[in-house]
């Protein structure tokens, strides 16, 4: 922030530069006390691939779901992911899956695990239509665990690329979540 001000300083009149006091730009330093109020301690798995498999992840995850899950996915083609779903929704737990438009009809043994996936029942497909893509990648199961990440549900994004997947059991982060469904 000093650089900043600063810079434009040296564009200012020397007489403006000599008035201004950087002590004030600085932020006031925390109290120990003021990080108690920021957030309540809550535990949360973090997860970060390629040096671990997300994808073995969230199958273990989708196959503990006995009621419910909510999964909004951007891009989705990961097979052991789907037949997941699948075998959910076998099960009787209901699965609402949200897909943004954007993405592209995948073809071949993917193709087949999505049409798998849409005939099973219990098993609702919605797709974004308007407005801003929809780029999440996360999911709630039995409305007691919220999953979020940076990965998309593809082979690649859960297992080969650098990316994150955090589980959260607080019921406030899944009651988030699910509103936003």
């Amino acid at each position: 922030m000093k650089s900043i001000v600063f810079a434009f300083c040296l564009l200012a009149t020397p007489a403006a530069a000599a008035e201004i006091d950087f002590a004030l730009l600085e932020p006031a330093p925390l109290a120990p006390a003021a990080f108690e109020t920021l957030a309540p301690a809550r535990a949360i798995e973090v997860h970060f691939a390629p040096a671990e498999d997300l994808e073995r992840i969230d199958v273990a995850l989708l196959g503990a779901a006995r009621e419910t899950i909510d999964i909004a996915v951007y891009a989705f083609t990961s097979t052991p992911v789907i037949n997941a779903l699948a075998e959910a929704g076998a099960r009787g737990v209901k699965v609402r899956i949200y897909r943004d438009r954007t993405q592209p009809h995948p073809v071949g043994m993917i193709a087949k695990a999505l049409e798998t996936l849409t005939a099973t029942p219990n098993i609702e497909v919605r797709v974004k239509q308007h407005g801003a893509i929809m780029h999440l990648k996360a999911y709630a199961v039995d409305g007691k665990v919220y999953r979020s990440g940076s990965a998309n549900f593809t082979h690649s994004g859960l297992i080969r690329q650098d990316n994150e997947l955090t589980i959260d059991r607080d019921p406030e982060a899944v009651a988030a979540f699910e509103r936003d469904f």
